[in-house]
């Protein structure tokens, strides 16, 4: 691949960045800090780091439950989305949208979702304004293998492979939905294979491989941005943690977890960085340094932040935005 090596540099950056919020974000839920459920990115970092890292500011996204790790990846300020997390006023949705609701338009972030397989038809969404601007934005649908049993999967597809819609299918294949194996709820071994149904080509490509992602969804989304239309990437990975924070995971084989982790992205990247000599153990150590600040620092933003006042209830509902228009 042609990545120099400050692009090398940057993912494995975003990486551990994405790591050690999802670690704050256990503590956090542990001590009954944060409200809510949360799902978290742990052992799936190089998925959202890969495709993300081929993008534009301009450029969509639609998320998952799980979706810290791109919403992060696409450059969304960390301190806000620590406070989200956390409920406060200062929270990038003013603490309204907790960890399974963040987005930002601005980065075209247009929000995870705790609605199982929304995602797919809120891509098509993105994908057609592109089109009908003429601009030569992709938009970026993130999902799991569960959710291709949905039927707002079938109906994307479709419409995005008869309209020749800029976007890019990304399948994070953990293995499993909720506690459910894949190999028990599904037929078939690759996701990639339903692309078939709709003309799109699908590309099977390890998850846990930031290099590979990247290399593989650069030709999708150059494909998607040349009109060409959509295409599946179906990333093998798999999550460390439990489908949320408090799931024990015991229905995951203690082999099948042990034999994952060893397969983990990050110190995976970080021995190839030092074979290639594009770090050294020092210059790891110091990104480790630095990330570490940034994450203790939107922790303390985050704690301090004040809660939303009650009547801010009111506000920024759909009646508040038709009155401002007339």
């Amino acid at each position: 691949m042609n990545i120099s090596k400050n692009e090398s540099i940057d993912m494995y950056k975003t990486m551990l960045k994405i790591r050690k919020f999802e670690e704050v974000a256990i503590q956090g839920s542990a001590e009954g800090k944060i409200p809510g459920f949360i799902h978290l990115y742990i052992g799936e970092e190089a998925i959202a780091t890969g495709v993300c890292s081929n993008l534009r500011e301009d450029d969509y996204i639609t998320s998952t439950h799980r979706g810290h790790g791109h919403i992060i990846s696409k450059g969304a300020d960390i301190k806000l989305m620590m406070a989200e997390l956390f409920g406060k006023a200062t929270g990038i949705c003013k603490g309204r949208g907790g960890s399974m609701h963040i987005c930002d338009a601005s980065k075209g972030i247009l929000g995870a979702n705790g609605i199982v397989g929304a995602g797919h038809d809120l891509v098509l969404g993105a994908g057609l304004s592109a089109q009908y601007r003429g601009t030569d934005q992709v938009a970026i649908c993130f999902f799991g293998d569960a959710s291709t049993n949905q039927g707002t999967f079938h109906e994307s597809l479709n419409l995005a492979s008869v309209w020749k819609l800029p976007i890019v299918y990304v399948c994070e294949n953990n293995g499993y939905g909720i506690s459910m194996s894949q190999k028990r709820h599904m037929a078939i071994t690759d996701v990639a294979n339903r692309g078939a149904s709709y003309n799109i080509p699908g590309v099977v490509v390890d998850g846990n491989d930031v290099l590979a992602v990247s290399q593989v969804a650069a030709d999708a989304i150059k494909r998607a941005r040349e009109g060409k239309g959509p295409t599946i990437v179906e990333c093998k990975t798999y999550r460390q943690r439990g489908h949320f924070e408090g799931d024990p995971g015991t229905y995951k084989p203690t082999e099948e977890q042990a034999a994952w982790v060893k397969k983990d992205p990050i110190p995976r990247f970080e021995k190839y960085m030092l074979e290639k000599e594009i770090l050294s153990e020092k210059g790891i150590k110091e990104i480790q340094a630095d990330i570490d600040i940034i994450i203790k620092e939107a922790l303390e933003f985050a704690e301090n932040s004040p809660w939303p006042e009650v009547e801010s209830a009111l506000t920024d509902v759909y009646t508040d935005i038709i009155e401002e228009a007339r």
